[in-house]
């Protein structure tokens, strides 16, 4: 009977004494997440109590940390982005709006010839025009990110679809004195994407080489095992691997001297549509040749 009274005294004992170490453990716990949601550290819950249960706990609050630091982070970086972006689109409005706000001025002048005033006209047209191509890409842009952006997926036929693109270029290659090598098959290249997404896509980069080549246009278009691979290349000077790597971004022009057409959203707007459709684009920079490279699932 002794026996069993010291037994039962012996465990009771150290059910009190778990107890008291894990209320320990607990409040010690509570003050570091209070630390840690005060701001005054940055340091995960530590615990030195060992058991089995407690230490899972803590670490599914470590994980929950740890996602919480992760989606700060990135709404940060959005913050940042938008400001950025905001920042840009402000200076660029700005910029034609000065341009047609002084050339108006400037017509209300009686001493301007007639030749003079159809000059300024015609600059206030072309000031008008940029503005309304950035607002529209900048709308375009913002209504493509959304997350409900309807896509029409169905088999598309590539090769068809990147010469029908190609033909109705054929104004601006010959106005840059360029003659693009094309090297596409002539066998069914199949896809499933949205028609009029790939087509904008295309566009874009075809807009973008011919634009900023300094002679040369490929045009290619494979079959990689179970990939399909669009490769639209052209040659550049002075252009550098840190600026290819930010190419996608909104309103980056890697010459930024340059004022001819471009808003800086084409290239962010076939990334959007590509990433809609599953697909993958990037762009490197190769032996003074800029190659922007779009893969698919091939169907």
């Amino acid at each position: 009977m002794l026996y069993l009274f010291i037994t039962v005294m012996i465990g009771f004992a150290y059910l009190l004494t778990r107890l008291y170490f894990l209320k320990k453990e607990i409040k010690s716990a509570a003050r570091q997440l209070q630390q840690l949601n005060q701001n005054n550290t940055a340091k995960k819950l530590d615990i030195s109590y060992h058991d089995r249960d407690f230490e899972e706990l803590a670490k599914e609050i470590n994980n929950q940390i740890d996602l919480t630091k992760q989606a700060e982070a990135v709404k940060r970086s959005s913050e940042n982005e938008l400001k950025q972006a905001i920042s840009h689109i402000s200076h660029d409005i700005r910029t034609p709006m000065t341009s047609i706000l002084g050339y108006i001025q400037s017509l209300e002048s009686d001493e301007l010839s007639r030749e003079v005033k159809k000059k300024y006209i015609e600059t206030i047209k072309n000031s008008a025009g940029r503005l309304k191509v950035l607002l529209e890409d900048f709308f375009e842009l913002s209504i493509i990110e959304q997350s409900d952006y309807p896509l029409k997926m169905e088999r598309v036929q590539l090769n068809d679809l990147v010469m029908e693109v190609l033909f109705g270029f054929y104004q601006e290659f010959n106005e840059k004195n360029i003659e693009p090598q094309i090297q596409i098959s002539e066998n069914d290249v199949l896809i499933m994407a949205d028609p009029s997404a790939v087509k904008r896509v295309v566009e874009n980069l075809v807009i973008n080489a011919i634009r900023y080549s300094t002679g040369e246009v490929t045009i290619n278009l494979r079959r990689i095992n179970s990939v399909v691979q669009l490769k639209i290349s052209n040659s550049v000077d002075q252009l550098s691997k840190q600026e290819v790597n930010h190419l996608f971004d909104r309103f980056y022009k890697a010459d930024q001297t340059r004022t001819e057409g471009g808003t800086g959203l084409g290239l962010p707007i076939a990334k959007s549509l590509m990433e809609k459709m599953n697909g993958m684009i990037y762009a490197e920079l190769k032996d003074s040749h800029l190659n922007m490279i779009c893969e698919w699932k091939s169907k």
